[in-house]
């Protein structure tokens, strides 16, 4: 039984991944194997548990996906179907602390995170519900958590209860003051003017997602008219791919910034930093948007365990 309804759920959900919006009646296009009433139950749940949200466009309602689609882990979200939403049902394997210590705190999602973090849940929520609320809450303003108040956070999930607040926020401030003691370690880049000084940038800067990424990553750097670094930001995680990685949101940071140029980066987690054709796509699809708005794509660099490499030089 659990294996046939896994196959159901997958059915509708690999399709659905796949697409940023989209009505009730395309999903079921998309999902045609599937029994209309079971698509619809379906986007139900999902929309229950907050990955989905149901908007109106142009007099239509429309599901859209609450946090971006490459973060949605689908084979966790038919597992708490399947097994239940505590942590006690959920395999071994998939709870959060089990896989902290086995794959390291940089595997867990950020909602994994939260769970840890809020520990115990309540009757009807559990932590990891109560985690993937407030995950899917903050995914694309995740600073904005440290401003919340008990009872903000009360009103996303009632399994952050004072305690987990504490904890939340202690986790928040740690890792604050970890990162002001590094960033006075780390030497101060004045500007990057070659290919060299980008490469051992970001060799420093993402030390650690070349080491222990699980996934691709790919961020931006933002510089000023000196080339100095402003900021980074990540804009997806998954697969590198030139018709997911949108103009619109990896410059989107770069304006908020006043950047005059950026630096992409991102990692290879085999190790192995050679770029693939789609590595090169996305770097000559992002020069061209970049021309056009005015603000220089400096470099591209991919880091991995072995090395880091421009691809300007490939």
């Amino acid at each position: 039984m659990s294996d046939e309804r896994r196959q159901r759920l997958t059915a509708v959900l690999n399709p659905l991944v796949q697409l940023d919006e989209f009505s009730s009646e395309q999903a079921k296009q998309e999902c045609c194997e599937s029994h209309p009433g079971y698509v619809t139950r379906t986007l139900g749940q999902l929309v229950r548990d907050g990955f989905l949200s149901r908007v109106e466009v142009d007099g239509q309602f429309r599901y859209r996906w609450t946090a971006p689609r490459e973060a949605f882990e689908s084979v966790a979200w038919i597992d708490s179907q399947i097994h239940g939403i505590q942590v006690k049902e959920t395999p071994t394997d998939e709870r959060p602390r089990e896989k902290l210590i086995r794959a390291g705190a940089a595997s867990l999602s950020l909602a994994d995170l939260l769970a840890i973090l809020i520990r115990v849940g309540v009757v009807n929520e559990s932590a990891l519900v109560g985690g993937q609320k407030v995950a899917n809450r903050f995914a694309d303003r995740l600073p904005d958590l440290s401003q919340c108040s008990p009872l903000d956070l009360k009103k996303v999930s009632p399994a952050v209860k004072s305690d987990s607040y504490c904890q939340i926020m202690a986790g928040i401030e740690l890792g604050r003051r970890i990162a002001t003691i590094q960033a006075k370690q780390d030497p101060v880049v004045v500007n990057i003017t070659s290919t060299r000084e980008a490469v051992e940038y970001c060799e420093h800067a993402f030390a650690r997602l070349a080491m222990d990424g699980v996934q691709e990553e790919f961020h931006i750097v933002s510089l000023d008219t000196k080339h100095k670094p402003i900021q980074s930001h990540r804009i997806t995680v998954g697969t590198l791919d030139a018709s997911l990685v949108h103009p619109r949101e990896v410059f989107r940071p770069a304006i908020r910034d006043a950047a005059s140029a950026v630096l992409l980066v991102h990692n290879h987690p085999s190790g192995d930093p050679t770029p693939s054709r789609e590595d090169h796509q996305v770097t000559d699809r992002l020069t061209e948007a970049g021309k056009i708005l005015g603000i220089q794509v400096l470099d591209h660099i991919v880091v991995a365990k072995q090395s880091s490499v421009s691809i300007r030089e490939c």
